[in-house]
């Protein structure tokens, strides 16, 4: 059986991304620069001709990311609660600097495996929800190609699991707004085959899951 190949984008600009933690606060959109991003790597993902369904995140700003594409492909989005974004809790809505000056955000960055967000989630339930996630819908999926639209900490939680790369450094890996991460899931196990990629040709990916 072929390899089922995941296309992970994490989803484009918004008015926040870079200056607020926005965590699963309702009614966010793309700004103008992100339905640009999303309709550019639309254009991209188009290449790959295979792909059969297309999922994203219950919020907005990722079901307006995936819309282009969908689009495209004359297919609807499919929300997937799974792919939602890291719960931040109580920090929802503070800014990065405002963040960075708190005492646990050391532990945030150095030992999330052992951080919990006040009144929201732990790392370690924020990336065993994503892998849970993706593993439905590769056995949904079983050698097809599927595009996951998600958020920078679960993508880069999905793609350090898939790599073996321990939690606590998983903040090594930088996913771009709007940036391809591909998975291939194979019956003898996974393989990364490209993480944060931000432009130039897909097409090679079928050929290397």
């Amino acid at each position: 059986m072929k390899p089922t190949l995941v296309l992970l984008v994490r989803h484009a600009v918004t008015p926040t991304t870079g200056i607020k933690l926005p965590g699963r606060a309702r009614g966010l959109h793309l700004s103008e620069q992100g339905r640009a991003q999303a309709e550019a790597t639309a254009a991209r993902l188009a290449t790959l001709d295979k792909i059969t369904a297309v999922y994203a995140s219950p919020l907005e700003r990722a079901r307006e990311t995936a819309a282009p594409l969908a689009r495209e492909r004359g297919r609807a989005v499919r929300v997937e609660p799974g792919l939602v974004e890291l719960d931040v809790g109580d920090w929802t809505g503070l800014s990065l600097k405002q963040a960075s000056h708190k005492t646990e955000w050391a532990a945030v960055q150095r030992h999330p495996s052992g951080f919990r967000f006040p009144g929201g989630e732990s790392f370690v339930e924020m990336q065993s929800r994503i892998t849970g996630a993706l593993g439905r819908l590769v056995a949904r999926h079983r050698g097809e190609v599927l595009v996951a639209v998600s958020h920078a900490d679960p993508i880069k939680a999905a793609v350090a699991h898939a790599l073996g790369t321990p939690l606590d450094l998983f903040q090594r890996i930088f996913i771009a707004p709007a940036s391809v991460s591909a998975i291939s899931y194979r019956r003898d196990g996974v393989g990364v085959l490209t993480v944060n990629s931000v432009d130039g040709d897909l097409a090679g990916l079928l050929g290397r899951r």
